[in-house]
């Protein structure tokens, strides 16, 4: 069975609201001003309940403001599993957000992405057809920055298929369709340090699996949350820490059956704006 993947769609684009301007701090609804460049890098572990298994993930986002009210991104990533036995460069994504809403503390943006993953991995060829997936992902994001705290929420629509293109059924390979519906919130200690958490919903919106009859697709899906506390070096720099958890259902009937396992993690950020 192909890999599943889910970009990590705009996940460090947050709104400055009634903080300091452009502050980057790992708000969920922050949005780079015109002009300005941010990075996010993340080092993060998961460790895999059922086989124990520890995978370690370097992570990268980069992105520019176009307008105040328009950004673009590109993220990627690269994991290894238990001491480089299996390595590879997971996934490169692309994608945009534009903030159609913006009044008082009430923010609103509609988001747009295209993935593709594996993009490489160290017993496949680069972009295998066999394995790699391409997806493709439209949805909105909004909420509320008051003046120490922040909540927000996003549902995402995505389309994930063996070839970027690939939306003709007579090729017998529909595709598959999923949703995404997630909360994030933020809450300021002082102007150092702040809380974060978040919990978010992935499953399928297909009853059958990649299309073919008679693989069933239920109640698939999975939980993934995360609690962290982030310090600001200043106005333009924060390094953060955080816990993460999953939980996974199965799916699948006959050959097609499929499960993810549950996991936790550990995890690191720093994040600048320039």
């Amino acid at each position: 069975m192909k890999k599943l993947f889910l970009t990590s769609l705009l996940a460090v684009f947050a709104a400055s609201g009634a903080q300091a301007a452009n502050v980057i701090d790992g708000n969920p609804l922050y949005m780079p001003r015109a002009g300005h460049f941010y990075s996010v890098t993340d080092l993060s572990s998961h460790t895999h309940v059922a086989n124990t298994a520890d995978t370690v993930t370097l992570g990268e986002e980069f992105g520019y403001g176009i307008s105040d009210k328009l950004g673009i991104m590109i993220s990627t990533d690269v994991s290894e599993d238990e001491e480089f036995d299996a390595y590879g460069w997971d996934e490169f994504s692309v994608a945009g957000a534009y903030r159609f809403f913006d009044d008082g503390g009430w923010k609103a943006d509609v988001v747009g992405a295209y993935g593709v993953g594996p993009v490489w991995a160290w017993h496949r060829p680069f972009l295998d057809k066999t394995n790699t997936d391409y997806l493709w992902t439209l949805g909105v994001r909004g909420g509320f920055v008051a003046h120490n705290w922040t909540i927000a929420g996003h549902a995402y629509v995505h389309y994930m298929n063996d070839e970027t293109f690939n939306w003709n059924e007579d090729k017998g390979f529909q595709g598959i369709h999923m949703t995404t519906l997630g909360l994030d919130g933020q809450y300021l200690i002082d102007s150092k340090w702040n809380l974060v958490a978040g919990v978010e919903y992935t499953g399928f919106l297909d009853k059958e699996w990649y299309g073919i009859p008679g693989a069933k697709v239920e109640n698939a899906g999975s939980w993934d949350g995360y609690f962290g506390v982030n310090y600001n070096i200043d106005a333009t720099k924060f390094v953060g820490a955080y816990i993460n958890g999953s939980m996974n259902h199965q799916g699948g009937t006959g050959a097609d059956e499929w499960e993810f396992d549950d996991g936790f993690g550990f995890g690191m950020k720093f994040g600048i704006d320039f």
